[in-house]
């Protein structure tokens, strides 16, 4: 049986997984007057083009009003989402794959990164003993959650590496400040986080990077090719009612990726409100440094990225595997709207 173990106190949320083709809260004949999104954690720097569309006025210059809110684990956002209480997640693509292959048709509109954005670190103290996936065997792992994209990354690098999950233990260390407590406290050996986390652990020297994924180079090693991260995925009925707003809101957040390709990290965090740098706005910087490569310019899914991503779930996900042949990926994601955008 496979391992597992909360180092966070959060109420687990009552949500059914329900299929698409269920209400959403602005489904229907009519445009929706305000679309309301989770982001799976809106001060990671992996999510950054949501809320700098919003500081940079793109939503309303666009004629569309998004209301934007927070969960720090992708999961539990997929699932606010399925309940239908909100329209879309700002999370990871691979979401798509593995909600498919349950039965739930959800889209990718607009791909925000072509990697993942994240890192494997470890504690420095444990840095001798842990430098490769194959070394996961008998550690603690932290990941935002079971179910998240952090945990099926982990799942998938264990697996390459000739690791079965159930020999490493899983910890739910969300992200922030959590996750740095979890390695402080030896809750954790090592896990995978994002910007601005992974700055503040390095800088302060109490880990180490040593699985790359913030880079195309490093993904391509990781994981064999490259493996879209943060995205806006929508149920697909919701997509197929609702695309005039739709494109709306593309449009808006094609424009942020533009700024982000065209921009210096400086000129990007001056964007950002203040509170999100915290004591330190030159590590806030410097994340935004390291990790804005991963943006994509125009928010197109890479060609072979969806490949990608079935290929290194197969092993690991247990709904993958079950459907790997059933699944078809043309409808995990469209690019009608970013072609479209202007």
């Amino acid at each position: 049986m496979r391992k597992s173990i909360a180092l966070l106190a959060i109420p687990a949320l009552a949500l059914g997984l329900t299929a698409c083709r269920g209400q959403s809260p602005a489904a229907g004949g009519e445009q929706p007057t305000t679309i309301k999104i989770m982001v799976g954690g809106l001060d990671k720097v992996i999510y950054l083009p949501a809320k700098l569309t919003e500081q940079l006025g793109y939503f309303k210059d666009a004629g569309v009003d998004v209301q934007l809110l927070s969960e720090p684990s992708g999961a539990q956002a997929e699932n606010v989402m399925l309940a239908g209480e909100v329209d879309g997640v700002v999370g990871f693509y691979d979401h798509t794959v593995d909600l498919q292959a349950k039965g739930k048709c959800v889209e990718s509109v607009v791909q925000f990164a072509d990697v993942p954005g994240e890192a494997e670190v470890v504690a420095s103290g444990k840095a001798g003993t842990i430098t490769s996936a194959k070394d996961f065997a008998g550690k603690k792992l932290g990941v935002t959650s079971p179910g998240s994209s952090t945990d099926m990354i982990t799942r998938a690098l264990a697996v390459r590496n000739g690791v079965e999950p159930s020999k490493y233990t899983t910890v739910k260390a969300g992200a922030g400040q959590t996750f740095i407590a979890a390695i402080d406290n030896g809750g954790i050996d090592a896990g995978m986080t994002t910007d601005p986390t992974i700055a503040k652990l390095t800088s302060s020297g109490k880990a180490k990077v040593f699985i790359e994924m913030r880079t195309q180079e490093g993904t391509r090693a990781a994981l064999g090719g490259l493996y879209p991260g943060a995205s806006l995925y929508m149920p697909c009925d919701f997509v197929a009612k609702h695309k005039e707003t739709i494109q709306k809101m593309v449009n808006a957040f094609v424009k942020t990726l533009t700024f982000i390709d065209t921009h210096t990290a400086a000129e990007i965090a001056a964007k950002m409100p203040a509170d999100y740098a915290g004591s330190d706005p030159k590590l806030y910087e410097q994340s935004i440094n390291d990790s804005k490569g991963m943006f994509t310019a125009d928010g197109v899914m890479p060609a072979d990225g969806p490949q990608t991503v079935l290929e290194v779930l197969k092993p690991s996900n247990e709904a993958v595997k079950a459907k790997a042949d059933q699944i078809d990926l043309t409808k995990t994601y469209t690019t009608e709207f970013v072609k479209a955008a202007s």
